[in-house]
């Protein structure tokens, strides 16, 4: 759980090109706000694309939606979006 109740555990998700640098993008992303996510995940599926998961908090929705749309502008990435965990 989240230290403070204003920011939820969010998870984004991004489905990708089978590249590494989409790891790479997704991450950078992050570390380009000095942000640490709790949890990255990264795993090849069965349509042979990439699929990403990262968990982070400390942060707002809307920040949150900007992440995945930046995300999203790189060629190798085919969606994003996010959700909230509870």
């Amino acid at each position: 759980m989240c230290s403070h109740e204003s920011f939820p555990l969010l998870r984004l998700r991004v489905f990708a090109d089978a590249d590494p640098a989409a790891i790479a993008v997704v991450a950078d992303r992050f570390r380009n706000l000095n942000v640490l996510p709790r949890r990255l995940l990264a795993e090849f599926g069965t349509d042979d694309r990439l699929h990403i998961e990262v968990d982070v908090c400390g942060m707002t929705e809307s920040q949150l939606s900007l992440i995945a749309n930046k995300i999203a502008q790189s060629p190798i990435i085919h969606r994003t979006y996010w959700h909230p965990l509870f």
